[in-house]
């Protein structure tokens, strides 16, 4: 796992340096760097060593010198890829390196190299001889990438901030991406906080040339439903040993490791899974396995956890924390991201990132599994919300919404009030925006007050709407699926996984991206995902034996934190100067919902996280402040 920085254009060896230097956190085992002030190409590289440990520094060249990479991922098939690379008459120099498989994969295959590839990547190729930069991205984006092209100049990036340290760029803020973040909680690719920088999305790839300075991007890969209406219930027996077999592969490959390895386990499904298959391939004796528990009853998930280790006998490690222990971490943490985040999850997941790190270098999770196979609670309502949108006039729904907003208000994780009120915004809003204001941290229409200008909520979920009318034959539940997975999973899940891991130079791996599985369940019918109210029925019909009865049958609770309670606890935020600047931002709006939250009055709680992690961005001390 590293990072990985670059651009073509104005600057030197220092630029090159700067940015690299930026992102030390994501590769603090060594760095190496490709300068050529004639071309005008600059390539730099953190590495967190976890394979080849002697052997695989970047950048990496073929036998030639032709062919370069800078890399920052994990390949789960390059043992096959390197196979087949030797019949091809390719010779390697290193066992084990897979960087060493990209370079020559792209010898063989040029740009259809990413489609071959099983794991999760972001890379940067030089060919000398055609004299062309090629980049992509995994499937799911894994691995983050940021670029942008002004015509002339080209940078990119593991992360924002290696963009913002070359002494070159300057960008603004983007009043529309900021629309976008306050709308879903997240930038949903490619848009970015700053105007002109794009994320790459997961599946894509870009390809520069260095003689005429002319950049194309295309996609080899796109997660895209095509259930097989053909499977019935009397092939489910078939399915559950297809999915065990899947697992114990997408397990096995990401269990590949020069460096100590471990296991997240929250006491969940999905992490459940990946400590379980783990333990049928390595002596349970051996595995390490870390949670993380509060003090706070509704937040602590850590008994379920230890359930589970004791069930399989993993060396577990717990850490139980006070309210006033993570508090103190929450504004540093923010103060540490490059872009904001309105999921205030990543704290926890940094902390539980933290304590890994003083184990082992590797941990594995069960990220992706709520999104495939139908585990959040926006797919138990979707039935119930389809009867009540046909039967509820207008005015009735109106004095429901009303009736709502006098309900307690609970400090809890995950309410019930809180789940009322979610279910009720979403119906106010056409089928196509349930999902996404289910998931808002604001109110849709309180968009148009907190930007001051006419602002309609069709336009600021655009990408979500497209996606949905993309095929009318598709299931409400899959169409939930396609959203989640596209959006959900990537631009926020991924998203935070990756920062709260890095920092601490953790790497991770989600078994469930597995190329295997994922295909699998593009082609499996909803009613294996979802049946008479029960998620994830074929992953559960699958974990049966392996998992104990209690961690299968019980509720999701979701890796939250006693936010509510917090900030009825914090002053009034100041506002930055850089904030102040952004035309068409209303802070007195979020100042009116700040001291709402505060009385009591209303639970604001994700709106006011989203303005806190911009703030912390955008301060003078924060990541963004070399923008302009």
């Amino acid at each position: 796992m590293c990072g990985i920085a670059g651009f073509f254009g104005e600057g030197d060896r220092d630029d090159i340096e700067r940015m690299t230097r930026s992102i030390a956190h994501r590769g603090p085992d060594g760095d190496g760097y490709f300068c050529d002030d004639t071309l005008r190409l600059y390539l730099g590289h953190r590495r967190l060593a976890i394979r080849d440990i002697a052997g695989g520094h970047q950048p990496m060249w073929n036998e030639d010198g032709s062919v370069c990479i800078v890399y920052n991922g994990e390949l789960y098939n390059h043992e096959s890829l390197r196979a087949e690379l030797v019949a091809c008459g390719h010779r390697f120099r290193s066992a084990t390196s897979d960087t060493e498989v990209l370079v020559h994969g792209f010898e063989e295959w040029g740009t259809e190299l990413p489609q071959r590839l099983n794991g999760m990547f972001a890379f940067a190729i030089f060919d000398r001889n055609r004299q062309t930069l090629f980049l992509a991205r995994d499937r799911f984006g894994e691995k983050p990438l940021y670029y942008r092209f002004d015509g002339k100049n080209l940078w990119f990036g593991s992360e924002l901030r290696a963009l913002l340290s070359h002494r070159q760029f300057c960008a603004r803020v983007s009043l529309p991406s900021l629309q976008k973040f306050f709308a879903y909680g997240y930038f949903p690719t490619p848009h970015t906080l700053y105007e002109g920088v794009k994320k790459l999305p997961g599946g894509s790839w870009l390809s520069f040339d260095l003689r005429t300075a002319t950049l194309r991007e295309g996609r080899y890969w796109q997660f895209r439903l095509q259930p097989d209406e053909s499977l019935t219930e009397k092939d489910e027996p078939r399915l559950v040993e297809e999915l065990q077999s899947l697992l114990t592969k997408a397990v096995a490959g990401r269990l590949v490791s020069d460096v100590p390895l471990g296991v997240f386990l929250s006491g969940g499904i999905d992490s459940s899974a990946a400590l379980a298959v783990m333990a049928k391939l390595r002596d349970p004796r051996g595995i390490h396995s870390f949670t993380i528990g509060f003090r706070e009853p509704s937040f602590d998930e850590s008994p379920f956890a230890r359930q589970m280790a004791q069930a399989v006998g993993s060396d577990h490690h717990e850490q139980i924390l006070g309210i006033d222990e993570v508090r103190q971490v929450l504004l540093p943490l923010l103060g540490r991201l490059d872009e904001p985040l309105g999921d205030a999850s990543i704290l926890p997941t940094h902390l539980l990132s933290a304590f890994t790190r003083k184990h082992v270098t590797v941990a594995l999770s069960g990220d992706g599994g709520d999104e495939l196979f139908a585990g959040y609670d926006p797919f138990l309502a979707l039935p119930f919300a389809g009867l009540y949108a046909a039967l509820m006039p207008r005015p009735g729904h109106a004095a429901l919404r009303r009736l709502s907003s006098h309900l307690p208000i609970s400090l809890g994780n995950m309410g019930i009030d809180f789940r009322i009120r979610r279910f009720l915004t979403g119906l106010s809003y056409p089928q196509s925006m349930w999902n996404p204001a289910w998931m808002s941290p604001v109110e849709p229409a309180w968009l148009k007050d907190l930007f001051a200008k006419p602002l309609l909520p069709e336009d600021v979920y655009s990408e979500a709407i497209a996606l949905w009318n993309r095929d009318p034959k598709l299931s409400v539940t899959d169409r939930s699926l396609e959203f989640f997975t596209t959006f959900y999973l990537q631009d926020d899940i991924l998203h935070k996984v990756d920062r709260a891991s890095m920092l601490t130079s953790l790497e991770t791996r989600a078994i469930f991206l597995d190329n295997g599985i994922v295909d699998f369940c593009q082609r499996l019918p909803s009613h294996f995902k979802i049946r008479r109210g029960q998620r994830k029925h074929l992953l559960k019909k699958a974990l049966t034996g392996l998992l104990p009865k209690d961690i299968l049958q019980r509720k999701k609770k979701g890796f939250g934190i006693p936010l509510a309670a917090w900030l009825r606890q914090m002053d009034a935020p100041e506002l930055p100067s850089k904030l102040q600047s952004i035309d068409g931002l209303r802070a007195d709006f979020v100042a009116q919902r700040f001291f709402a939250h505060q009385k009591g009055q209303e639970d604001n709680r994700l709106l006011l996280w989203c303005w806190l992690s911009l703030l912390a961005v955008l301060s003078p001390h924060g990541d963004g402040s070399s923008a302009s």
